[in-house]
């Protein structure tokens, strides 16, 4: 097998965002690349790489398989099974296989089952989206059936993005993933959803301007511009997060009850201990990841912060309430982390450690009616998502996903650019945070 980028090709098996992605980024690189989509879309992608020397299109994985010497599988955790049981079977004699599923275990368990027993196993996950510079970012490499050599091989290759290789078994990355993904999407996507039920768009109202709020609804609408399956694979598949995601639900349900009940006292009580348990005590006078001057930057509205009225912040204090359940200290996985789990991170650890604004939003949930009928929808969205992953339904999720996704389409653009510049200042932020 050809070990340089003179004699050595790579196979891209599935051509969407990520995978235009890896091929753009390899071929640029100098590496030759043999890809593919689903058979309807050979034409276009024929012309859309053809001003791309290095990189060859092929009509099917059959074609990709057997003349590569790494192949990478860029395809949906749902249907990574079926695809690698067609194509796996054409796969070059000595080479190496890899996934970019956010989930490794249906993965690693098709490898595996489909692929011949001389192919070796080194997979991947590059930790960001499509449309977030690759530099710095985390990047998992699992060997997983692979010699040391192969795995360098690998590591050549992906050197070529600039990421921070992270070393991990599937298993891990699976746990990993789910502590800094599953309740960070839930979340967000609960949001939207409760929105779109009140028939709001949250930029257009006083209620929803300045600080932790402009994080919120610019990574709404960041997450419900991306694809369905990116965020339902994780969500479904991985049973960490399935897990993870039903105990935000009742964190949500919980903290809410207590609010409409007027249990000022057991509110407090349980949301401070929250607290005290995810940001430890002695780490008080570490710098923040992200501050007011950041926060205010990125708004899409025209209305002044000043006219922003408290908030009870329900979401950020389920969250926090959610990891205390389940044992989970963010910071632990930071060397893991997406930009999204940052900037979540970054504006939960904002209301955490500023007591006086902690306190506010307490009382606010308490005596304020205000956000009453948004955080029950909120929580009605957040039961609901949780339902949805616990019965494993992929076209539940879609449905859903995508009605809310057309509702917010409109403001898509002006939100991708800004949740671009806030990605770029948060990696900033935490590029050298443990």
């Amino acid at each position: 097998m050809g070990r340089t980028k003179e004699d050595a090709s790579i196979g891209i098996i599935g051509m969407g965002d990520m995978g235009k992605m890896y091929a753009q980024r390899l071929s640029d690189a100098g590496w030759r690349i043999n890809a593919c989509d689903r058979t309807e879309n050979y034409e276009s992608l024929q012309q859309e790489f053809a001003s791309q020397q290095r990189v060859t299109i092929f009509p099917n994985g059959h074609l990709v398989s057997r003349i590569s010497d790494f192949i990478l599988y860029s395809v949906e955790a749902g249907v990574i099974d079926r695809v690698v049981a067609q194509y796996g079977p054409s796969t070059k004699q000595g080479a190496i296989v890899g996934g970019q599923t956010s989930c490794k275990a249906p993965e690693l368990a098709a490898f595996e089952k489909h692929l011949p027993a001389d192919v070796e196993i080194v997979s991947c996950h590059s930790l960001h989206g499509p449309k977030v510079n690759p530099k710095g970012q985390p990047l998992v490499i699992i060997q997983h059936r692979a010699s040391d050599e192969s795995v360098q091989f690998v590591e050549e290759i992906l050197s070529s993005f600039g990421s921070k290789h992270v070393y991990l078994t599937g298993e891990m990355h699976d746990r990993i993933t789910a502590d800094t993904q599953a309740v960070t999407h839930a979340a967000f996507l609960s949001m939207g959803t409760a929105w779109q039920a009140n028939e709001q768009f949250p930029w257009e109202m006083s209620r929803w301007v300045g600080g932790i709020e402009n994080v919120k609804i610019n990574i709404t609408l960041r997450i419900y511009s991306n694809k369905w399956h990116v965020y339902a694979g994780l969500a479904i598949l991985n049973p960490a997060a399935k897990q993870q995601i039903r105990q935000y639900a009742e964190s949500v349900t919980d903290l809410y009850k207590l609010m409409i009940g007027g249990h000022r006292e057991e509110l407090k009580r349980r949301v401070k201990a929250a607290g005290a348990y995810v940001f430890r005590e002695g780490t008080e006078g570490q710098d923040l990841l992200l501050k007011d001057e950041v926060l205010d930057r990125f708004s899409l509205s025209n209305r002044s912060r000043e006219k922003s009225p408290p908030n009870s912040h329900l979401s950020l204090l389920a969250i926090v309430d959610c990891w205390s359940k389940l044992g989970i200290v963010p910071y632990d996985h930071m060397i893991c982390s997406t930009p999204l789990f940052r900037l979540w991170l970054g504006v939960t650890e904002y209301l955490f450690r500023n007591a006086e604004l902690l306190e506010e939003a307490l009382d606010t949930a308490i005596d304020d009616t205000t956000f009453r009928s948004d955080d029950l929808e909120f929580t009605f969205a957040a039961r609901a998502w949780s339902d949805c992953v616990s019965f494993g339904d992929f076209e539940s999720y879609r449905d859903r996903f995508e009605r809310i996704a057309d509702y917010f389409a409109p403001r898509f653009p002006e939100a991708a650019t800004l949740g671009n510049e806030m990605m770029k200042t948060i990696l900033e932020k935490t590029t050298n945070k443990p």
